[in-house]
């Protein structure tokens, strides 16, 4: 059974505003407007995604083998987050860095609004409101100009299908399983999606009646088998589903690059501030949920404590799976007094959006978009942009090669010059990638001073901080060139 919908109700004849604007409206327009900055370029990969992005253009093909590094060349290489490269990469070549920050900030602000729309189905828009914020401040910590954040949207869609049809007691529609053929070709979680939906197959069949558990079973595996097959709709077939499970075997890679690390509590965590609210509003409101529920909260708040970038899966469907349970349990409370007022308010926004306050929030996001567009302030931050220190090496005339730091190899590929290293672990495999993060580390000094021979490296390009530039100043028949709080270079002797 379901609770009447707030948005549905709320706010026909209690004053709604003139413009007819509404609270998803505002949650989007907010969520875009605030974060149109440069900060969502904070992250190397970017660089090698828009560089994949221009190979696909210059080849109309997507690359099955790596075209970039001159450690692996011509390796294995499944681009699955081609679709999302592409976008990155119209995105950039319409608007230059401001174009991709553009599309991230939009797709988090949809995302969002898609959530609250939901959430104002079941709850009072104060409840919403403020899980849509935990929502958000969960997403804000991996909010980059990447491909995972362009799925945010139809994570947040899918989602909503299925709770809707399992509010219904029915199967989602067969048209939805069309969503997963677009996550699959955006981003490499998709499988999680298929689980989703298989788990609300199991539950829709273990809670339904005796008589009509068959009926259940045959329609939610039908649209199961129908998304499945969808998810197979990519360059790579079958392979996708594959490819998860290779990845979630790189134990070395998992353990090391930081957005798969599980969250460091000793360090200022948006997941613990979502749990923190979430346990002060269950304590005080109560909150009981059936037992395949609680198992999709935990199963999701596991994922999340495992690799901190899970906790988006936790922001953006936990709260579309409990919504009804939570409007409720917790019911509604009527204001009185100066109280009454703001709750009239909370709900007149609560109301579908009007023509009028959607054309003018429209043309308030066009405006600010064209803003940013002509400001020409956005560019990647300097410590994963060593454009002084490249330049410098290349105005030595280095022979050789380059060995380079983890996150300068983006860097490297966008301007051109083969790495040793980049953000593509997947493709370099667990092992190399192990291998390279000890010899330059000096775990193994003589593995350091062998792969200088083995690779072919005329220079060097590393972060200041890492150990391999202290025994580079010296080891004979290198010399350092360049150094600055981004980068160091040195280079081989030219007698050597």
């Amino acid at each position: 059974m379901t609770t009447q919908g707030t948005a549905d109700t709320v706010g026909v004849g209690r004053g709604a505003p003139s413009f007819g604007l509404s609270w998803p409206l505002l949650v989007m327009a907010l969520a875009f407007l605030g974060n149109l900055t440069p900060r969502l370029l904070n992250d190397p990969d970017t660089y090698w995604h828009l560089a994949t992005a221009n190979w696909m253009f210059e080849h109309a093909g997507i690359p099955s083998t790596d075209p970039f590094s001159h450690t692996v060349p011509g390796a294995p290489w499944q681009a699955h987050e081609w679709l999302s490269e592409v976008l990155l990469g119209v995105a950039y070549r319409l608007a230059g860095w401001a174009g991709p920050v553009m599309l991230a900030a939009a797709a988090f602000a949809t995302s969002l609004a898609l959530i609250c729309r939901h959430l104002l189905r079941h709850m009072e828009p104060i409840h919403a409101l403020g899980i849509t914020a935990l929502a958000a401040l969960l997403l804000e910590g991996h909010l980059l100009a990447r491909p995972h954040v362009l799925a945010f949207p139809l994570i947040a869609a899918w989602g909503i299908a299925l709770v809707q049809a399992r509010e219904a007691g029915r199967a989602p529609a067969w048209p939805w399983a069309l969503v997963m053929a677009a996550w699959a070709n955006l981003h490499g979680s998709f499988p999680l999606g298929i689980g989703l939906a298989a788990f609300f197959a199991i539950e829709a069949t273990w809670t339904s009646q005796a008589g009509e558990r068959r009926q259940a079973a045959w329609a939610w595996g039908r649209f199961v088998m129908l998304a499945l097959l969808a998810a197979f709709v990519t360059p790579h077939g079958v392979n996708g589903l594959i490819y998860a499970v290779d990845v979630n075997r790189m134990t070395f890679s998992l353990d090391n690059i930081s957005e798969w690390k599980s969250p460091d509590f000793h360090e200022f965590q948006p997941l613990e501030v979502a749990l923190m609210a979430g346990a002060l509003a269950v304590l005080l409101r109560g909150l009981r949920l059936p037992l395949m529920h609680a198992v999709l909260v935990l199963g999701f708040l596991h994922l999340a404590l495992v690799h901190q970038r899970h906790a988006d899966f936790l922001a953006l469907l936990v709260p579309v799976a409990v919504a009804e349970l939570v409007g409720r349990q917790w019911g509604r409370q009527a204001g009185t007094g100066p109280a009454a007022v703001l709750d009239r308010w909370f709900h007149s926004l609560a109301a579908p959006a009007r023509p009028l306050g959607m054309a003018a929030v429209g043309a308030l996001l066009l405006g600010a978009a064209c803003l940013v567009a002509r400001s020409g302030t956005f560019e990647p931050p300097s410590e994963t942009t060593p454009d002084a220190a490249v330049q410098a090496a290349l105005g030595a005339g280095p022979g050789g090669q380059v060995m380079n730091s983890y996150q300068f190899g983006g860097y490297l590929i966008f301007s051109g010059i083969a790495p040793a290293i980049d953000g593509r672990a997947d493709v370099y495999g667990d092992a190399f990638v192990a291998d390279y993060i000890d010899a330059i580390k000096l775990k193994a000094p003589e593995r350091f001073i062998k792969l200088l021979e083995q690779q072919h490296i005329g220079w060097t390009l590393f972060s200041p901080n890492t150990p391999a530039v202290v025994l580079l100043d010296y080891l004979p028949g290198w010399r350092r060139i360049y150094s600055d709080k981004t980068a160091v270079v040195h280079v081989r002797s030219r007698q050597d």
